[in-house]
C-alpha cells in the first residue's frame, strides 16, 4: 500500500470511532477449541471487549455461532452432521449450554443479555420482520446486550439464513447498526502481491468479483462460512450503505481496536457517508429470496439504473419461475447480471403473456380495462448497484 492510500484508509479508519451502534458476529472457530466444545478463555475474552465498547457509548448487538458445536461436544460428535434432524438435535442441546456461559460471563461483567431466535422467514414476513426490529430496538434502549442466533431447532432449508454472516448481515440492517464486525480466525482477506506473497487488504470499498475469485475454501467441519460467504453478506451492508470489518476475533481487543480505527483485519465500505437505503427497500432488497427472474433489454435497464424508471412490459424479454403477483423478482440485463430487485405488479403466466408489448396491447391480452402500467413500479424496486449484481 503506497502512502496515499494509506493515509485514504486512516482518515476512513478514524470514522469508525463514532459508530454508536454495532453488531458482532463471533464464528465458530472464534469461539471453541478443537474438541468443539465453547472455550471459556476465548469466551471470557470476547465478552470483556463487548463490555469495553458498552462503556465506551456502543451499543453492540452479538450474533453468535457455537450452539451446534456445544452440542456435537456434549453429543460425543466428532464431525459437524449434515442431516437437517441431527443439526436441530445439535442446536437443542448445545443452544442452553451456550447461552448459560453467555449469561454468566456478562453478568460478571456487569452487563445483562436476551437471547433472540430469529429465522429467515420471519424477517421475510412484514409485521414479524418490524416485530423483530422493535424487540431488538427496545433491549438496547434498556441497555441489555442481545445475543443472536438462528433458530437451528425449528429450521428447514427453505427458511434457513444458510450461515451466521449473513444473519449478522440482515441484523446489522434490521436495527440500523453503523457499522459490522464480522470476527473469524484470519486477519481479513488476504490478496498475493507482486511477489507473490499474501498480504491482508486493508480496505475494500466494495466487493467485486476479484474478492470472491481470492476467498477460497468453505470453513470447517464445525463451521459452514467461509471469506466468500463474509464477503458476500458485507456487500449486503456496504450496498444498503453501511460498513463491515472482517478481523481475527482471536486478537485481544480486536473490538475495540477496530472502533478506535486502528489498521486491523480488511475494512469494507466508507464509514461516515451518507445516503443510507430507506428501510423499507431494504427489506424488498435483502429480506426475501427472489421468486424469480426478469430479463430486460438494454433500453429498460439504462431506464432503470439512470433514469430511476419503473419497468414496463415492453422492456421485459424474458421471465423464469413461477411466482404470483406481489412476488419478489430479481431483474437482470442482457449479460445476465443482477442489478435490480422488486416487487411484481403481475404473475408469471401474466408476464409471459405480456412481456415486449406496449400497454394498450397489455389491455387486450388479459382482458382488462384497467390494468398496471409498471411490471415492477419504482417505489417498489431497488437498485443494487455495480458491486451488488450477480450472476446466476
Amino acid at each position: 500500500m503506497d502512502r496515499e492510500q494509506h493515509a485514504d484508509t486512516a482518515a476512513l479508519r478514524s470514522a469508525l470511532h463514532k459508530c454508536r451502534r454495532v453488531v458482532v458476529k463471533f464464528g465458530t472457530r472464534v469461539l471453541v477449541g478443537l474438541s468443539g466444545r465453547p472455550d471459556p478463555r476465548r469466551m471470557r475474552t470476547l465478552v470483556a471487549d463487548v463490555a469495553a465498547a458498552q462503556r465506551a457509548g456502543c451499543e453492540v448487538l452479538v450474533v453468535s455461532s457455537g450452539a451446534i458445536g456445544a452440542g456435537m461436544a456434549v453429543l460425543g460428535l466428532k464431525k459437524r452432521p449434515h442431516q437437517l434432524p441431527d443439526l436441530q438435535m445439535a442446536a437443542a442441546v448445545g443452544q442452553s449450554r451456550l447461552m448459560s456461559q453467555y449469561d454468566r460471563l456478562f453478568a460478571k461483567q456487569g452487563l445483562r443479555i436476551g437471547q433472540v431466535l430469529l429465522t429467515h422467514d420471519g424477517l421475510r414476513m412484514r409485521d414479524r420482520h418490524l416485530n423483530a426490529r422493535h424487540t431488538l430496538l427496545n433491549l438496547l434502549r434498556h441497555g441489555i446486550v442481545p445475543i443472536i442466533n438462528e433458530n437451528d431447532t425449528v429450521a428447514v432449508e427453505e427458511i434457513k439464513f444458510g450461515d451466521n454472516d449473513l444473519l449478522a448481515a440482515l441484523v446489522t440492517l434490521l436495527v440500523d447498526a453503523d457499522l459490522l464486525i464480522l470476527l473469524t480466525t484470519v486477519n481479513g482477506l488476504q490478496a498475493p502481491d507482486t511477489a507473490g506473497r499474501h498480504r491482508r487488504v486493508s480496505w475494500l470499498p466494495a466487493v467485486t468479483e476479484r474478492e470472491l475469485a481470492l476467498a477460497f475454501g468453505k470453513g470447517s467441519e464445525l463451521s459452514t462460512g467461509g471469506m466468500a460467504s463474509k464477503l458476500q453478506s458485507a456487500q449486503h451492508v456496504v450496498d444498503a450503505g453501511g460498513t463491515v470489518v472482517i478481523a481475527n476475533g482471536r486478537q485481544k481487543g480486536i473490538i475495540q481496536a477496530v472502533l478506535a480505527g486502528q489498521d486491523v483485519g480488511t475494512l469494507i465500505g466508507q464509514p461516515g457517508q451518507s445516503g443510507r437505503m430507506a428501510h423499507r427497500r431494504r427489506w424488498i432488497a435483502f429480506f426475501h429470496r427472489a421468486e424469480g427472474f426478469l430479463t430486460v433489454d438494454e433500453g429498460a435497464r439504462i431506464a432503470l439504473m439512470k433514469h430511476g424508471r419503473s419497468l414496463l412490459p415492453i422492456g421485459i424479454r424474458a421471465v423464469e419461475g413461477r411466482f404470483n403477483a406481489g412476488a419478489v423478482v430479481n431483474i437482470r440485463g442482457p449479460d445476465g447480471t443482477v442489478f435490480a430487485r422488486g416487487l411484481t405488479n403481475y404473475g408469471a403466466d401474466d408476464l409471459r403473456r405480456i412481456m415486449g408489448k406496449q400497454t394498450t396491447e397489455v389491455r387486450a391480452l388479459l382482458g382488462l380495462s384497467d390494468v398496471y402500467e409498471e411490471a415492477v413500479h419504482r417505489d417498489h424496486m431497488v437498485l443494487l448497484g455495480v458491486h451488488g449484481g450477480h450472476r446466476r
